[in-house]
């Protein structure tokens, strides 16, 4: 089930004011090499990265379920060069072969279990071209992210609108934890609840490598820095085996 923060045109029109450009798109953008690369990128939401990617010339495709998602992205800038596909990253099937596979804003922790991430996994690595990466990030799972998930944010303007967005943490079992963002517009309060799955570093190598994917290294923030464990991001960029 695709969270209400995706689904829902109005929350969905207000994404990128709320999620805008930052650090981890800047880390993105860097990967390809130089000249036109094909671009996959899974769960591309509002396509802010695969728009910045279009202007840049490269050939880009955008895999997302959310239609409202899509509908927004297909009104960027760069939007009509850009294949856009309604999709689970799981479901995705293509006989294209791409240099660069990416899965940007923790999309890949709606994977909720090992037969979505093994079947996303073998999509990658079929289509992956020669020399190809596959790139994504989790969050770290030996993060406290309960004391992180309950605040409330200020209230940001959209269109003139006075919008506040409340996020609460609703608990944890095991790998998965669940939390609720509340969108308090003028007239509506609009609720998204949604559940993630935390897999540790050892298990998502696993999985890589019963898919024929290698890691190459695996990052710790958007610096560049080696995981060592105790930061929040774990960025995995990979190669076919």
């Amino acid at each position: 089930m695709i969270d209400e923060h995706y689904i829902n045109p109005r929350l969905a029109a207000i994404y990128d004011i709320n999620c805008g450009w930052s650090a981890d798109r800047d880390f993105y953008l860097r990967l390809p090499a130089s000249g036109p690369q094909r671009i996959l990128d899974l769960g591309c939401g509002t396509g802010l990265l695969a728009d910045a990617y279009a202007a840049r010339g490269h050939l880009v495709t955008g895999v997302d379920p959310a239609p409202a998602m899509l509908e927004v992205a297909r009104k960027k800038r760069f939007g009509s060069e850009i294949e856009w596909v309604l999709s689970a990253a799981e479901d995705y099937r293509s006989g294209a072969r791409y240099d660069l596979i990416i899965s940007t804003g923790h999309a890949f922790q709606v994977l909720l279990d090992d037969a979505a991430v093994a079947k996303t996994f073998a999509m990658v690595a079929r289509n992956l071209a020669a020399g190809g990466r596959f790139v994504f990030e989790s969050r770290n799972p030996a993060i406290d992210w309960a004391s992180r998930w309950d605040y409330a944010v200020d209230e940001f303007d959209a269109g003139g609108q006075a919008i506040t967005e409340t996020r609460t943490f609703l608990g944890r079992e095991g790998e998965f934890v669940r939390f609720e963002q509340r969108f308090a517009f003028p007239d509506e309060a609009l609720v998204s609840e949604s559940t993630l799955r935390f897999m540790d570093r050892v298990a998502i190598e696993a999985q890589l490598a019963a898919a024929g994917l290698r890691v190459e290294a695996v990052l710790g923030d958007w610096q560049g820095a080696a995981f060592d464990g105790t930061q929040d991001e774990m960025i995995f960029l990979v190669r076919a085996a």
